[in-house]
């Protein structure tokens, strides 16, 4: 494979970056057990849920919009499983239709205002976050007293959500899942080329008759969804919803998009270099609690690697589009 043709791929990058950061833990962790298989497990179930979000988000992002509000629809999304279940009594199945009805519903809101308002979707989709954790918070203080509610049996959905073997969570099946359709969407169908032609160029794509709304709604709703399911599964991974988890998605997700590639300006990235992204917000994150290093360095290592990653994918953009001319 040439030099020239990786150059050009917006995960090459990413896949580097990956490489380095694991030998660079693996070098100052590796004798504390950062190799191991729970030094493993640590990272892959770390980048497994961030990865469930980002993916879908990486997909928006390259359609040229954002969406800040995932990191509500985690809390909201493991609150109403445990309300469900807990305090309602009702079986576990319902609090999860609810739960992901509520990440459709989120995903429509933000499409629909995004559209109607003509404001910059980066500032919709946060003040939804607001809305949303706010509301969340409240009701449950209001109905239970407290933000965090207790699962006692999830029966079947722990097969389905919470599975884990030597450490390792099934929601590394679920991101592997999520990366595959992705990916296919992305590269194989019509609907990958429109997401590409709306984040090239809005008015372009809308001469060229792309169903530009159609396509960003359905986008919203993918990343509500998405993030709904992290929420199910991190309330039935630890037999307990919490209406202020998640609050840490709210950036993580396109931090992880952008070091995979993906450009802040649109109509340039991969999913697979949204995978590398995630897999290295997953070691940086895992990897310093294994040096010993006070982990407060973690912000330092992503806030640099961030500045890195864009200057390279403005760079690597640039050679690509240098080649194709």
């Amino acid at each position: 494979m040439e030099l020239g043709y990786l150059l050009r791929q917006t995960w090459f990058g990413a896949f580097l970056a990956a490489i380095f950061v694991y030998i660079f833990f693996a070098f100052f962790g590796g004798a504390n057990g950062f190799t191991s298989i729970g030094g493993t497990a640590g990272w892959l179930n770390t980048a497994a849920e961030l990865g469930i979000i980002a993916v879908p988000i990486g997909l928006l992002m390259i359609a040229g919009e954002f969406d800040l509000s995932t990191g509500s629809v985690v809390g909201a999304a493991s609150i109403i499983v445990a309300m469900c279940t807990s305090f309602f009594g009702f079986p576990v199945i319902v609090g999860i239709f609810l739960a992901l009805a509520m990440g459709v519903g989120v995903g429509l809101f933000n499409a629909a205002l995004v559209h109607k308002t003509s404001v910059p979707s980066f500032i919709v989709t946060l003040a939804t976050n607001f809305i949303v954790a706010g509301t969340a918070l409240a009701l449950s203080r209001v109905l239970s007293g407290s933000s965090t509610v207790s699962i006692p049996d999830a029966g079947w959905a722990e097969v389905v959500f919470a599975t884990r073997w030597n450490q390792m969570y099934i929601s590394i099946i679920w991101w592997i899942a999520a990366t595959a359709l992705a990916t296919w969407v992305l590269k194989a169908t019509p609907f990958g080329n429109w997401i590409f032609a709306i984040g090239g160029s809005n008015d372009s794509a809308q001469r060229a008759g792309v169903p530009i709304w159609r396509v960003k709604r359905l986008l919203y709703v993918w990343t509500g969804v998405s993030a709904a399911l992290v929420g199910v599964m991190t309330a039935i991974q630890f037999n307990q919803g919490n209406a202020v988890a998640g609050q840490s998605y709210v950036f993580q997700t396109a931090i992880a998009a952008v070091i995979g590639g993906v450009l802040l300006t649109g109509g340039f990235g991969s999913v697979i270099g949204v995978v590398f992204g995630c897999i290295i917000y997953g070691t940086i994150t895992i990897g310093l609690f294994y040096t010993g290093w006070p982990t407060d360095w973690s912000q330092a290592f992503i806030g640099s690697l961030l500045v890195v990653a864009v200057l390279a994918n403005n760079a690597i953009r640039d050679f690509a589009l240098k080649s194709k001319n």
